[in-house]
């Protein structure tokens, strides 16, 4: 049998987490190498703010596409958001261990649903639906929202009952010492304690919101224009690269990297800011 000493694996594992951030500084030069050159010869400012985007006549202007990600994003949160983060209060706080226990592995299994089975549903149940009640081609921004809200569920229920859970027993115990309610408990202490982890969750959520591709190519429509209802078909920003990377050349490919350096950058920002959150929530227990 072969023994391998502590230092050899101590050794394995630091080149497995550096390999992990190698690839990631790997994607991260691969992309900025592409795109970088032409956000220099464009410039930024006429890159994000032009509303015109023709590869054609040689136009590319992100800004429709960056709002349309936006007001997509944005709906999301405002569906998955307060859903999410009621469905972690209540099976932390108002149900049995045993059923919770069975319940949040069931919706982490959501997470585990390929996009475009999620867009599927979107294009043969809800666009039908919004098209017929509230009218419009029913593949729109309200579509996109709602699906988006949907599978960002996971990961804002799954963060928030980890946060809900670690709150102490006594801090429970303490407001309901003091003649408080279940849900005034809930409301004034629970929540404040959990609050960094549930924002963290939200975050996180958002950064699914805004890099998911397949399931808002299906159902937002793929129009590139500055939406003006909720009804209006959108293109997002990662819906444009998938679109028109496989056929992209020249000064055209160049401004799908810059456009990923774009979602690049704010991807990381969300990502870093979940971090300093959860950090955060993990101090303040220390303290």
């Amino acid at each position: 049998m072969i023994r391998i000493g502590e230092k050899t694996v101590q050794r394995l594992l630091m080149a497995a987490a550096f390999s992990a951030i190698g690839g990631l500084l790997l994607i991260a030069l691969f992309i900025f190498k592409e795109g970088l050159s032409f956000f220099i010869e464009t410039g930024f400012r006429r890159f994000l703010f032009a509303d015109v985007w023709d590869p054609q006549s040689g136009l590319y202007g992100i800004f429709p596409m960056l709002v349309a990600s936006l007001w997509v994003t944005l709906g999301a949160m405002l569906l998955g958001a307060p859903l999410g983060i009621s469905v972690a209060v209540f099976l932390v706080e108002f149900v049995p261990r045993s059923v919770m226990r069975v319940v949040k592995p069931t919706i982490e299994l959501l997470a585990g649903i390929p996009s475009v089975v999620y867009g599927f549903i979107g294009v043969m149940v809800l666009a039908p639906f919004i098209r017929s009640t509230f009218g419009g081609p029913g593949l729109s921004l309200l579509a996109a929202s709602f699906i988006l809200g949907v599978m960002i569920l996971p990961t804002i229920i799954s963060i928030s009952v980890d946060a809900i859970t670690a709150v102490p027993a006594s801090y429970r115990e303490g407001s309901f010492a003091l003649g408080a309610t279940r849900w005034q408990t809930v409301r004034m202490v629970v929540l404040k304690a959990a609050r960094s982890g549930i924002i963290a969750s939200v975050i996180l959520g958002m950064g699914r919101a805004v890099g998911e591709t397949m399931a808002v190519i299906m159902v937002a429509g793929n129009a590139v224009k500055i939406p003006h209802s909720a009804l209006d078909s959108v293109r997002t920003l990662t819906a444009n690269i998938a679109l028109e990377m496989g056929y992209a050349t020249g000064r055209h490919r160049e401004a799908l990297f810059a456009t990923g350096i774009v979602l690049f950058v704010v991807i990381m920002i969300l990502n870093t800011a979940a971090g300093v959150m959860v950090r955060k929530r993990v101090s303040g227990k220390k303290g």
